[in-house]
Formats: structure tokens, sequence, C-alpha cells
């Protein structure tokens, strides 16, 4: 028992001796300026990247007679609400003039809808086609399938700046300037990010679940339909969410098909709000509010469905 009592008084010195050492080093290495210095350079890059947003809020509580004066403040100048409600059409001329604002009106529900109808156009369509012609490769076997695949995925390397001008010879001469369906026709069917996407996801189900069905009696629709669909509906939802993104943001294809006032979207319709004052110059409170307004959809969406996207793009392969 001694033996035992005099065992357990030499480990319990032992322990606290190696405690003691290890804390002894810790001290003798001091800070790790190598985690100090990454942390200083994230916080600054993030700094930087929120910056302008901040600007774009500062600007848009500020009147836009007031804005030369106090360019340099870094809090709004004369804050008011004046450029959302001139946004929103709830002012009247006198008090847009009264804020050195111009008395036009925009007609933002307007265009605000005219976007929402070009982007859930884009979206479905491309869901649809982009995951038939997905399920296609994936899963079928057909002579040249990978020929095709690759000719696909050749199309990634093509700036779309180079199909601009033959899209808009065609729409032209189809007499669909000016309408919804010119707006979305080129992006209607698929894109070749969209197919290898989808085709990424469709390659890691287990072909066990659709060989059952098919020993069942269901074809090919049906598999699609009722197995591969419900069982894609994180990518699905992914792909939405990036499609809907890029159809609500794109400027220069619907400026050069949709000037009509009808059809005309709402980044478009901001290009053209930077008309000029009485004094002189734009009206960049109003400007800078209603681009808050129209990019606050976007930013709530991705902050809710943001962590998933990443997720399907790793598991996706794309870097």
């Amino acid at each position: 028992m001694a033996t035992l009592q005099g065992f357990d008084q030499h480990s319990s010195e032992s322990v606290k001796a190696s405690a003691a050492a290890m804390d002894g080093a810790a001290r003798r290495r001091g800070v790790n300026w190598g985690r100090v210095a990454g942390w200083v350079a994230l916080a600054v890059i993030m700094a930087l990247t929120l910056f302008p947003f901040y600007w774009m809020l500062r600007t848009s509580f500020s009147t836009t007679r007031s804005l030369a004066s106090g360019s340099g403040d870094l809090l709004p100048v004369d804050f008011t609400v004046g450029a959302y409600r001139r946004v929103l059409g709830l002012a009247s001329p006198q008090e847009a003039l009264a804020q050195g604002g111009t008395p036009a009106s925009l007609n933002f529900w307007r265009y605000l809808m005219n976007s929402v109808i070009v982007a859930t156009i884009i979206t479905a369509s491309q869901l649809l086609f982009s995951a038939m012609a997905a399920y296609a490769f994936a899963r079928l076997r057909w002579p040249g399938r990978n020929k095709i695949f690759f000719l696909f995925l050749s199309a990634l390397m093509v700036p779309p700046i180079f199909t601009t001008l033959p899209n808009f010879v065609l729409v032209k001469n189809l007499g669909l300037l000016n309408t919804y369906l010119g707006i979305v026709l080129p992006s209607l069917l698929m894109t070749p990010f969209s197919i290898f996407f989808l085709r990424q996801f469709f390659l890691g189900i287990n072909r066990e679940i659709e060989e059952a069905a098919r020993i069942d009696g269901a074809g090919h629709a049906r598999i699609f339909s009722k197995i591969i669909v419900p069982m894609s509906s994180a990518p699905l939802t992914t792909l939405a969410v990036i499609t809907y993104i890029n159809s609500w943001n794109d400027y220069l294809w619907p400026l050069l098909v949709g000037k009509d006032e009808s059809v005309r979207v709402l980044t478009v319709a901001l290009g053209i709000f930077r008309s000029q004052t009485p004094q002189g110059g734009s009206d960049w409170a109003a400007l800078m509010a209603a681009t808050l307004i129209a990019a606050l959809p976007i930013m709530i969406l991705f902050a809710i469905v943001g962590r998933r996207i990443i997720n399907s793009i790793e598991f996706s392969g794309i870097k």
C-alpha cells in the first residue's frame, strides 16, 4: 500500500512538472504573429469589400443637393429617406427638386416586375432542359455521347460577347425586339455550365435504384421525374439560385433588345435613371437607393442559401 501511494505521488508530481514545462514553453513561444497577420489581412480585405456597400447606403440616405459639399463625410449628409421615396414614386416633383434630385419619375415597380418575369422564365426553362440533358449525358448510353458532351464543354471557353452580335441579328430578323421572348431567347434552353453541374451530381446517384425502378416497369421519363429529380433537390435549388442571380444582374443583352419601357428590366432602368438634375448633375442619391433596393432580394437569397451553393459546387468537382 505504501508503495502504491508513493507511485501515485510520483505520478502526480510528474504530471505537474510536465504541465509546468509546457506552460513555460508556451510563454517562450510568445504570440503567433503569423496568425495575427492573417486575421489583420482578413479584416482589411473584408473592410475593403464592404466599404462600397456602406458608401452606397450612406449616399442613398443623403440629399443630392448636399452631396457635393459633404463628399468627404462618412455619415449621410442631411439625412433623409427622400431618395427612397423618389424611387418608389412616393415623392412629389416639388419635394424632389427641393432635395436636389430629378423630378423625373422612375417606374420602379414596372421595371421590377419585368426583371422578375425575365429571371423566372430563364430559371425555370434552364432547370427543365438542363436537367434533361444532364440526365441523358449521365445515365443513358448512346453513340457519340462523350464527343457531344465535350462539344458542350468547349462552349464554356467562348466568351458571351462573341455571340452577342449574331444573337442580336437573329432576334431582330425574327421580329422579337422589345419583347420578353427576345430577352430570354439566348438563355431559354440550357447552358454548358448547367449541364456539367447537374451531370456531375447525377453520376453520383446509385444505379441500383434506377435498375430497381426499371425492373418494376418504369421508363426513362418516369425514372427521371420520380427518382432523379427528387433526389437532386439540393443541386437543382443551387442551380436555380445561381441562374436567377445571373439573369437578374444581366445588363448588356436586355439593353440591346429591351429598350421599350414595357419590357425594360431593372438593371437597364437604373442606367437610364442617371438623368440630369436641374443643377446639371446626376441624382446619385436616388440611383444608389434604387440599386440597393434592387440588390436587396438577391443579397437576402444568397445569405440564406449561400452555404448550400458552396457545398453543391464542391460536390460537383468544380474548382
